[in-house]
């Protein structure tokens, strides 16, 4: 996929002499440009979500909930955490110190007891919320209605009394991979892709955002080599969808 993204940036560009897009540039624009459309996912995702509560979203064909949420998906990651002392409620927030894999957004936080059985979901609420709950009989946290509050990178859960090693449990969605095209240089200087590199790294967004890649990296190039025909092209095509999906 990423070499048909870099193929189809370097037609565009070379199609009006618009210059050329070195490796370590490229690698820099496809990074920021998978980051762009990941971040958008979260965005429409919220839309769709939204307009199904107020009743006015499609079924059927119409449906573009299920589509969005299974690419979410693909970067769903589910983990233990550790915990910040022995014997505290408090818990590491997902990192690649304390789990390996950065957390982008977190879904869910859930509390299991020392048998590994689930015993509820935890609520997220504000740290000046957090005091008023426990204190009100009516509303303190318990192990069936849980809570959990988020400072810097430490998740605090409620009631205290869960504080097992193995007690908290949270599903989150991690940043996709930096993408990388790596090559070999030929005799002419001429780099030449290759995927045999220990480093290589395709994109790992679905094979319809193709368009959405090639779009996105362009704008990039049309900044870096002052070119503003190139950005407004990119833009352009963009906003009209002109440009079918390349998915060769």
């Amino acid at each position: 996929m990423i070499n048909d993204v870099r193929n189809t940036v370097l037609s565009v560009l070379n199609k009006n002499n618009y210059g050329y897009i070195s490796p370590s540039d490229f690698n820099l624009y496809a990074k920021n440009a998978q980051m762009e459309i990941y971040e958008e996912y979260f965005i429409s995702y919220n839309k769709v979500i939204n307009a199904e509560n107020a009743r006015v979203s499609g079924t059927d064909y119409a449906d573009v909930e299920s589509p969005l949420a299974e690419t979410l998906e693909i970067f769903m990651h589910v983990n233990t955490l550790p915990q910040v002392t022995p014997l505290t409620n408090q818990y590491r927030y997902p990192s690649l110190v304390t789990t390996g894999f950065d957390a982008y957004m977190i879904s869910k936080i859930e509390i299991y007891n020392s048998l590994g059985v689930r015993l509820g979901e935890a609520e997220k609420v504000s740290v000046s919320k957090i005091n008023m709950l426990v204190d009100s009989i009516y509303t303190t946290p318990n192990t069936k209605y849980p809570a959990y509050t988020l400072i810097g990178d430490i998740i605090s859960v409620y009631p205290e009394t869960i504080n097992g090693v193995n007690s908290v449990r949270c599903t989150y969605f991690g940043y996709p991979a930096d993408p990388k095209w790596t090559y070999i240089t030929l005799v002419n200087g001429e780099p030449a892709f290759d995927q045999s590199q220990p480093d290589y790294q395709d994109f790992e967004l679905p094979l319809e955002d193709n368009y959405k890649l090639v779009m996105k990296i362009l704008q990039y190039c049309g900044v870096s080599i002052r070119e503003s025909e190139v950005a407004a092209f990119a833009i352009g095509q963009e906003q009209s969808g002109s440009l079918s999906s390349n998915k060769q």
